[in-house]
């Protein structure tokens, strides 16, 4: 069974901004703020979050309930971790998510900088070193045959795509333009020497992209 390495519900603005700079423990994107990005989901019946009945059903919400689909791993960069920088001084943070982390899978934390794997619920994070080829083989030997999410952020989505290993992208992309912070793509225009691409505009106002290998 071929394992794909997916990118999914990944959101961006307008002009290609999937987070802001100077992130910090109070500021996890930097100076964007995820509303004016992650809205479309918010809204959804299918938000993992949601604590009200309701919700808009639809193709938001399609995509809202296929992010955990077959799924066996993830793979995720150490700014998507925490905002911690250089060396680890101790083991104190535990990622954003608290004592329940929404992955329910093993997740590999790219870093320089190893330390011991930290499991919390069904969640167990591995702090790997490596480039992203060798990295993925060991997302794909712990995920058991299932296909492994690629998560982020955004340096860690180039550093996949430049290697030649994404197998499908799926970018949300919303109407609203953040003018600095870290760019996916100038255009999507970008890909199309190696992936196909349709374009689907929601009633919500986003538009998804979908990308598969040529």
């Amino acid at each position: 069974m071929t394992q794909l390495l997916r990118v999914q519900n990944f959101n961006i603005s307008s002009d290609g901004i999937g987070a802001g700079e100077d992130q910090s423990l109070e500021r996890p994107f930097g100076h964007v703020d995820p509303g004016r990005l992650f809205a479309w989901a918010g809204a959804t019946a299918s938000w993992p979050m949601r604590t009200d009945p309701g919700g808009s059903r639809g193709l938001d919400d399609l995509f809202t309930r296929d992010y955990a689909r077959n799924i066996g791993a993830e793979i995720m960069g150490r700014n998507k971790f925490g905002p911690v920088r250089g060396p680890w001084q101790d083991d104190e943070w535990r990622g954003w998510w608290g004592e329940e982390p929404p992955f329910h899978t093993p997740v590999f934390v790219m870093t320089h900088h190893e330390r011991p794997s930290l499991t919390l619920s069904d969640t167990t994070f591995h702090f790997v070193a490596g480039d992203p080829a060798a990295i993925l083989e060991q997302a794909r030997e712990a995920a058991r045959g299932k296909d492994v999410r690629l998560g982020g952020g955004v340096s860690t989505i180039r550093q996949f795509l430049d290697a030649g290993l994404v197998d499908t992208l799926h970018v949300v992309v919303s109407p609203v333009k953040l003018g600095s912070g870290l760019k996916l793509w100038e255009s999507p225009d970008e890909l199309l020497d190696r992936y196909h691409l349709d374009v689907v505009p929601s009633p919500s106002g986003v538009t998804h992209h979908l990308f598969w290998r040529k």
